[in-house]
């Protein structure tokens, strides 16, 4: 059998299920899960190796209209998958309106890339509610081909990934075989961490909240690990840190659980907190945390 290799870039509005789409694929934990809004902030790539195909899928920002500069950033992320990609998975769901984000639809509607269009949370619906969102997407999208689904319940999922073996085109692996992914471990350091931060902070707290790793030793029996939280005000780091330090403190030991069971060894984690004074909106402090490239 020839080797088929491509980019399948998975692509949509925030809290659609992207990211347990991705994971689902990849069979890893490669994005980070929340209930919460724009959770996903850069573009993350999950590798699938066959003996005669690669899969790179990447995991995208949800589409929004930027209000700050970080915003702009993230919608770079999405709107160049449509681009680069072999196979596009546009993922929505029986809850959202189909004319949100227009603008970015008759992007995809122009696309000459294959798109898949994948209706996820279909165990919300009934199926003659589920029959009248298919025909109407049928109208908004007619080149696309549907598949309802629902990633939570590993539903239509097979089906979904056949039919993307069969849009590969035939090409050598870009990446080496036992490869999972194209980010370092420090970005999953990084991206544990605001994954607890989303889960037990409120309002706009998770997301004035940026993490860089300043240490990662990986020694024969324990990984030690440094990293600073940045916030944008000095309000917010008190809140972070928490009365006598709990909330930090609680961050931590769920994040190093997190992180023993990624790695596979022992973790020794130190977490400590910045201000970096509206970070969100300055070019300088974007760059350095890998958002401006």
């Amino acid at each position: 059998m020839p080797h088929k290799s491509g980019f399948v870039n998975i692509i949509g509005n925030p809290n659609v299920g992207k990211s347990t789409l991705m994971n689902n694929l990849v069979g890893e934990r490669i994005s980070i899960i929340t209930s919460k809004s724009q959770t996903t902030r850069h573009r993350i790539k999950g590798i699938v190796n066959g003996d005669d195909f690669q899969i790179v899928y990447s995991d995208t920002p949800g589409v929004l209209q930027p209000n700050y500069k970080l915003q702009e950033s993230m919608m770079k992320f999405s709107t160049s998958a449509l681009v680069d990609a072999d196979v596009i998975l546009y993922v929505t769901d029986v809850i959202e309106t189909i004319d949100k984000n227009e603008e970015f639809l008759k992007k995809v509607q122009n696309s000459e890339v294959p798109v898949l269009l994948l209706i996820n949370k279909i165990d919300l619906t009934d199926q003659e509610k589920l029959n009248k969102l298919v025909d109407r997407w049928k109208v908004t999208l007619p080149k696309a081909e549907i598949f309802p689904m629902s990633a939570t319940e590993n539903f239509n999922i097979s089906n979904v990934f056949n039919r993307i073996l069969e849009l590969l085109p035939v090409a050598p692996p870009f990446f080496a075989k036992d490869e999972l992914t194209d980010k370092p471990s420090r970005f999953f350091v990084n991206e544990i961490i605001r994954e607890k931060i989303l889960i037990h902070y409120e309002k706009e707290i998770p997301y004035s909240v940026e993490v860089v790793v300043e240490e990662f030793k990986d020694e024969p029996k324990i990984i030690n690990i440094m990293a600073v939280i940045n916030v944008e005000r000095t309000s917010q780091k008190g809140i972070i840190i928490g009365h006598q330090g709990k909330a930090l403190k609680k961050v931590g030991t769920e994040a190093r659980l997190d992180m023993e069971k990624f790695f596979g060894k022992k973790v020794f984690l130190k977490l400590y907190v910045k201000v970096a004074k509206d970070w969100r909106s300055k070019d300088s402090h974007l760059k350095d945390f890998g958002y401006n490239q």
